[in-house]
């Protein structure tokens, strides 16, 4: 029974997009005349001009530049982003060259100060074996 239950659910979730309403991909400016299947209708709509034949303007070209202009836009601002993004590899590579050598530089602080407290450790317990070898 489960099987069954699991079966249709999941059935029923992959036939969801099947059964959606086209019209959510369809543009606001949608014409169904623009796309017709008759032969004079493609060679007409194939090249698109700015004037038409009677000598008005032609919306779809100039909604054609409109999509250049805003393609070239986009194009700027990628080029901006990678610019930027540029300039923050290059701080960073700055940055974390400095975090490497405060690293290696503490670590070297480190290994002397292991070192001197060693020495003086070192010095204490002579002291104290000369102490007891006096009593």
């Amino acid at each position: 029974m489960k099987k069954i239950l699991l079966t249709l659910g999941v059935l029923s979730i992959m036939s969801i997009p099947a059964l959606a309403d086209g019209n959510a991909f369809t543009p606001l400016d949608f014409n169904d005349t623009q796309y017709s299947s008759s032969p004079a209708a493609k060679a007409t709509s194939a090249t698109p001009s700015i004037i038409s034949n009677n000598g008005e303007i032609d919306m779809e070209a100039i909604g054609n530049g409109n999509i250049q202009n805003a393609i070239q836009q986009l194009d700027n601002a990628q080029i901006d982003i990678r610019n930027d993004l540029l300039n923050l590899k290059t701080k960073f590579a700055d940055v974390d060259a400095q975090y490497k050598l405060v690293k290696a530089e503490r670590a070297s602080l480190r290994q002397q100060i292991r070192t001197i407290e060693r020495r003086i450790r070192d010095i204490d317990n002579a002291k104290e074996k000369i102490r007891r070898n006096m009593l």
